[in-house]
């Protein structure tokens, strides 16, 4: 007679919440761990190589009175920001990149936190995570405490950059936290949004637009006297008003410890009243679903990138609406104040003192977002494969090189009237302004830059080929890393070949000067070579998922 089977007892619900609790951090760790360590040495990089260019820029006494002079004119601070101890490492560092790096930080984090939170609940991956004994709201907040854990690693490399670069140790602690805090505060308004909103791309959205709105903020109280307060009301107008080696103000750093934690708990309480795979604000509505664009695979990709383009392109109005506004009274300040051209141009500004050569050099920093549209554009297109909402479709008599086809169409089409939207706005504020920069001209500078915007779409749609997983990080390499690229080589005095690797280089200072029609070409010509290999291996390839 055998013995009977003993059954161990399973463990108590506290003992497996522990250990489910446990998983669910390692899980966040390993999604975020790699991106925030890329993130944090571009981040130092950047902020070292901008301090060590203190000495050649501003180490003079008088060009450091010709900034100030120069920063005081209300649209110069408007655009660039209120310096503060330009004589310091510190100070100087913070006015240069400190708004720079808690941008990239802040737009990484909201897309890092949207994709790990809401985009893993939309495609399924948390169904049986959420089947087990925690809630929602437990593993909507645990994955909220590790991603806030980046930013904090940010800021500590920012600091480490600033002291070792010859800041003071009080300046780089002031500059590194609100680095970091910016970046917690973008985690927990990505957590909130992705709880508010049923979609990864809606949540995302909505955070990438409010902080946007923060920069807008800023720009009008740092140009506008009177309304210097709305400074407290931005998360990049409380990083400068930080004062790093100019007081070392820490009243602004608890403003936004505050805010991140309002925002998080916010966050954390909406997951605890919602449905899984709903946001608090799903419209559970019915109505007639438009019909438009379903006839053929490439209205359909039109119709997809429609919202995108109008979202992109009322941001990128926004500011280039603004910079037009204030062209005038730059270069009008700046024609009045001899030598002040001259020291605009060392510390990396210029072409300020006429109304082109202000807007050729804003004009260059356009194929940055830009770029990133494009790199989103065709990552959407990987995440509908992943997701399974593309199987239907590519089981149709549809070749493969069709499908991605159209949606390089769709993209291209957006990217052109991104660039179109810019010219259009700058065009209309300096004729608010006065300046008399003409429609043509500014088509002119907007177009020239296509070619860099092209060769993110290119290395993105080869990404959709090879690399499915990393469009947007692949896409985002000729724009991004070009452009820090140049900033980096430029200021650390590098060889010109290597400036050269970056396309920005290649683009003339338009409509300053003509086009340079023979590098437009080569880099439209790579464009359109990254793309093709893209479509071979894409046709090659298994669907994802």
């Amino acid at each position: 007679m055998s013995a009977p089977v003993r059954v161990p007892a399973p463990a108590p619900a506290p003992v497996r919440a522990r250990a489910a609790g446990r998983a669910v951090v390692l899980l966040a760790l390993e999604q975020v761990r790699r991106g925030a360590l890329v993130v944090a040495l571009v981040a130092a990089a950047l902020t070292a190589v901008v301090a060590a260019s203190h000495d050649r820029v501003a180490g003079d006494p008088a060009t450091t009175a010709s900034l100030r002079v120069l920063a005081g004119n209300p649209a110069v601070r408007a655009l660039f920001g209120e310096p503060a101890a330009l004589g310091t490492v510190g100070g100087y560092t913070a006015w240069r990149a400190g708004t720079v790096v808690a941008v990239l930080l802040a737009t990484w984090a909201v897309l890092v936190t949207t994709r790990t939170t809401r985009g893993a609940e939309e495609s399924g991956a948390w169904s049986l995570l959420l089947s087990g004994c925690l809630p929602l709201r437990s593993v909507v907040a645990r994955h909220l405490a590790v991603l806030a854990l980046a930013p904090l690693a940010v800021g500590a490399a920012v600091a480490v950059a600033l002291r070792l670069a010859g800041a003071g140790t009080a300046a780089a602690a002031v500059s590194g936290a609100g680095t970091a805090l910016v970046g917690v505060l973008a985690v927990a308004l990505a957590g909130l949004s992705a709880q508010l909103l049923p979609t990864r791309g809606g949540a995302a959205g909505a955070a990438v637009g409010a902080l946007s709105a923060g920069l807008l903020v800023r720009a009008v109280g740092d140009g506008v006297d009177g309304l210097s307060w709305l400074r407290w009301a931005s998360p990049f107008g409380l990083l400068e008003l930080s004062r790093p080696a100019a007081g070392d103000r820490v009243a602004p750093l608890l403003v936004l410890a505050v805010a991140a934690t309002a925002l998080g708990a916010a966050a954390v309480a909406a997951a605890g009243r919602r449905e899984v795979g709903e946001g608090l604000w799903s419209r559970r509505a019915v109505r007639r679903a438009p019909r438009g664009g379903l006839g053929s695979v490439e209205a359909f990709a039109l119709r997809r990138c429609l919202r995108p383009v109008l979202a992109w392109s009322a941001g990128i109005g926004a500011y280039y609406l603004l910079t037009g506004l204030v062209a005038t009274s730059v270069t009008g300040f700046l024609d009045e104040q001899a030598g002040f051209a001259g020291t605009a141009a060392r510390a990396g500004f210029g072409g300020l003192d006429s109304v082109e050569g202000f807007s050729a050099s804003l004009f260059g920093l356009l194929p940055v977002p830009v770029g990133a549209f494009a790199a989103a554009r065709l990552a959407a297109s990987t995440a509908a494969e992943a997701d399974r909402r593309s199987v239907l479709l590519a089981a149709q008599p549809v070749g493969r090189l069709r499908l991605l086809g159209a949606e390089l169409t769709a993209t291209t089409a957006g990217t052109l009237l991104l660039v179109s939207v810019a010219a259009v706005c700058t065009w209309a504020g300096t004729s608010i302004g006065g300046g008399g920069l003409g429609l043509g001209a500014a088509l002119r500078g907007t177009w020239n830059t296509l070619p860099v915007a092209l060769l993110a779409a290119g290395a993105a749609a080869l990404a959709v080929g090879c690399l499915p997983r990393a469009v947007v990080l692949v896409g985002l390499l000729p724009v991004g890393g070009g452009f820090l690229l140049r900033v980096v080589a430029e200021s650390a005095g590098a060889p010109a070949w290597v400036v050269d690797l970056s396309p920005f280089s290649h683009l003339a200072a338009v409509p300053l000067v003509p086009a340079d029609r023979a590098a437009g070409a080569v880099l439209t010509a790579l464009a359109l070579a990254l793309a093709a290999a893209g479509a071979l291996a894409h046709r090659r390839r298994d669907l994802l998922g």
